[in-house]
């Protein structure tokens, strides 16, 4: 698995211009792409690509994240429940619940994350 991350404290394309979100990262042969829309102190909001078959493994966080599905469907395993998240659907993954991500398809997710 490759993790490729382009990095902004914020992604230009979208200072002061609408911009539609899924068009804002690519696929890449099997990758996980990241494109950092904001990355601040007070949180970040980042967009994924991953190709099909990648995954990130469990993991935890000492932050609410809050997951948005564009483009395809994700597995989302968050506290031991796996969770199936569509297209035009939204979750949250609570902070310090173990978490995974699992890409049987390919699919694109925009990540926010407020760190308080």
């Amino acid at each position: 698995m490759t993790v490729e991350r382009q990095k902004a404290a914020v992604l230009p394309a979208c200072l002061g211009k609408g911009q539609e979100l899924a068009g804002l990262v690519e696929y890449s042969t099997d990758s996980i792409v990241s494109k950092a829309i904001l990355d601040k102190p007070a949180g970040t909001i980042t967009l994924f690509a991953f190709d099909r078959g990648q995954k990130l493994s469990e993991h935890t966080s000492p932050y609410d994240a809050v997951v948005q599905i564009l483009d395809g469907e994700a597995r989302l395993t968050i506290g031991g429940k796996d969770e199936m998240v569509p297209d035009g659907r939204i979750i949250v993954m609570p902070a310090n619940v173990p978490h995974s991500v699992n890409a049987e398809e390919k699919f694109k997710m925009l990540l926010t994350m407020i760190r308080t």
